[in-house]
């Protein structure tokens, strides 16, 4: 793919009907902002400010983005399906 085929593509994206679906990206990621400060925060900073995040924390944290897009009136059966997804992968992880 050429770049002016991906730009044409990301257009598409972010200009179509990912907004009607999601809602304005600065209320989306706002919302996602927030879930993640509060899981990062109560999961991932150490007493001495250090951070660590892992392949869990990831799988959580997308699980909060898609609650996000649930949250922000998405109708998409495709987060339900991603939750799991993302469930089922940290759940798989968490036993390793």
């Amino acid at each position: 793919m050429k770049r002016d085929e991906i730009l044409e593509a990301a257009r598409g994206c972010v200009c179509g009907e990912r907004e009607q679906d999601y809602g304005s990206p600065e209320d989306s990621f706002s919302l996602i902002a927030k879930l993640w400060e509060d899981y990062l925060q109560s999961h991932c900073v150490w007493d001495n400010g250090c951070v660590d995040i892992n392949s869990k924390d990831v799988a959580i944290m997308m699980i909060l983005l898609k609650v996000a897009r649930i949250a922000g009136g998405s109708k998409s059966d495709d987060n339900y399906i991603y939750i799991a997804g993302y469930a089922a992968c940290g759940g798989e992880i968490n036993g390793q």
